[in-house]
């Protein structure tokens, strides 16, 4: 139960604030020499997540389920910006899987998500909504998110980062990368879902406290990011992500 909330926090404050989820689920166990979240457990604490974003959420996503103008606009903004990483995942699943068994590469991947966080106090912040975003701008931050696939590079980070350099004000750039990763959280969770149900695992209760504890700690990590961002921007979290990066690599 212990380790079940432990995995469900580090997953719920790491996959909104710009650190890596993956990188960390990754380092952490192999840092504490304990093995990762098994195939059900990450794959819980992934829609516990998705959970904290949905309900956090819940009125941008009421306003698309008008399906008006405005709302089609963005649902399609969504869908480009999300083609990017569904094509990246099916072509490089191997190599991404070869990625996760080095936490070596992992540790040296959130250095590089540090050194691209720090970058972003060079760029002029601009004061676009989400609304604003273009289809060439959506593609970009896809693109962006897509690089997130590696583990040690963090997807919030990218986007966020991504939206920064299309203009986007950084509570906006925030909103719209999180508006999109729901599809990718989502579709994380049901595939790992899938993995699950055809080995014939079950879901133990220990494994659905780790969902609420990933779900909880998710939705402050989302409500704490929205409130900081415009006063200390990322920079903090690039020191972090080199910080923590350079102490895991020479450790392991």
């Amino acid at each position: 139960m212990i380790d079940a909330i432990f995995w469900g926090i580090i997953q719920g404050l790491t996959e909104f604030l710009p650190i890596s989820s993956s990188g960390h689920l990754v380092v952490v166990p192999a840092l504490l020499d304990r093995p990762a979240p098994d195939l059900a457990t990450s794959a819980l604490l992934h829609l516990g997540t998705l959970v904290a974003v949905i309900v956090y959420f819940r009125h941008d996503l009421l306003r698309m389920a008008k399906f008006d103008r405005p709302a089609r606009r963005m649902i399609s903004l969504l869908i480009i910006g999300t083609v990017p990483a569904v094509v990246l995942g099916v072509l490089f699943e191997d190599r991404i899987s070869d990625i996760i068994s080095d936490p070596v590469l992992v540790a040296f991947m959130l250095i590089v998500t540090g050194v691209v966080l720090l970058g972003t106090t060079l760029m002029r912040i601009g004061d676009r909504r989400a609304e604003d975003v273009r289809p060439g701008d959506s593609f970009l931050i896809g693109v962006a998110q897509a690089a997130a696939l590696v583990p040690g590079i963090s997807r919030s980070g990218m986007t966020i980062s991504a939206g920064l350099a299309r203009g986007l004000s950084r509570t906006e750039a925030a909103r719209f990368a999180f508006l999109l990763g729901i599809p990718v959280i989502a579709g994380a969770g049901f595939l790992e879902g899938l993995d699950v149900m055809s080995s014939g695992s079950s879901i133990s209760a220990e494994v659905l406290v780790g969902m609420l504890a990933a779900a909880l700690s998710g939705y402050a990590a989302i409500s704490v990011l929205l409130r900081l961002l415009n006063r200390f921007g990322l920079a903090p979290y690039g020191v972090y992500c080199v910080i923590v990066g350079a102490l895991a690599a020479l450790a392991l």
